[in-house]
């Protein structure tokens, strides 16, 4: 990190510290009560307990768990349909109205079919999350695999490559730092999801906890998940940027809105 860099991450982090440090004084001196704020200290201190007991972590893996699970289903079908869309035009006309009619069903709508259909638990979770990811890997997967240098395709048909190898060799390589920007977003909405449906209705994960902090009105402990699920949030995201920028270089994360 060079002295640019350490200069704007101290700006960025300057903004929210002052106002945490104005929250906690004025949380202090009118000595808050309520079930719904607490002091930042409060929180930070609820936090450590949560650590110390473990339970956080647990949550934690019961989420991330459902969260990758979902996201590598909803990857993996998701990419095999944008690549069929993509290459067999014929197929994505057929398949455009049905499409665009079930993308934008909410995922939390599907909720009571998934309850009734797999019950509470890791299943219902992620089958949840998977739905929810198909889609932002078939749009993008689709539009790289459409987008791709013609002269690819003609140099693919002269060696006579067969559909499968096609695939492998050519249209996956070309396509892979769109499909990977998709991936990205997928694993922020597959966190999301999961957490929104523990806090629904499954009784597992960083959302059910904080559902019970909320009935016991530990206000503080409440506001202690929710500081660790941005935590984990940003380093997700922190990770697959890395990760990007270290398979495709700095220039695949320009416009893509980091």
């Amino acid at each position: 990190m060079n002295a640019n860099s350490a200069r704007d991450s101290a700006k960025a982090l300057a903004l929210p510290l002052a106002v945490l440090i104005a929250f906690e004084v004025w949380a202090r001196a009118i000595d808050l009560q309520s079930d719904s704020l607490a002091p930042p200290s409060a929180i930070v201190m609820a936090l450590f307990g949560a650590f110390a007991d473990f339970s956080i972590l647990a949550a934690t893996r019961d989420t991330l768990f459902s969260a990758f699970a979902g996201l590598a289903i909803g990857t993996v079908v998701g990419l095999a349909l944008g690549i069929a869309f993509g290459i067999f035009e014929p197929l994505n006309r057929l398949m455009e109205v049905t499409v665009e009619a079930i993308r934008p069903i909410p995922s939390i709508a599907l909720l009571p079919i998934a309850l009734i259909a797999l019950g509470f638990g890791y299943r219902m979770e992620i089958a949840i999350v998977a739905f929810a990811c198909v889609w932002p890997i078939l749009i993008l997967s689709r539009a790289a695999v459409r987008s791709i240098e013609p002269r690819l395709m003609e140099v693919a048909r002269a060696l006579r490559l067969p559909p499968l190898q096609r695939v492998w060799k050519i249209i996956i390589p070309a396509a892979l730092p769109r499909i990977f920007v998709a991936f990205r977003l997928s694993a922020g909405i597959a966190l999301i999801v999961a957490v929104t449906v523990e806090i629904a209705i499954n009784p597992l994960g960083l959302g059910a906890g904080i559902m019970l902090a909320q009935q016991a009105l530990r206000a503080d402990l409440m506001l202690a998940y929710l500081v660790w699920i941005g935590i984990i949030g940003y380093a997700l995201n922190t990770l697959l940027t890395v990760a990007q920028s270290r398979l495709f270089g700095r220039a695949a994360l320009s416009g893509d809105g980091r």
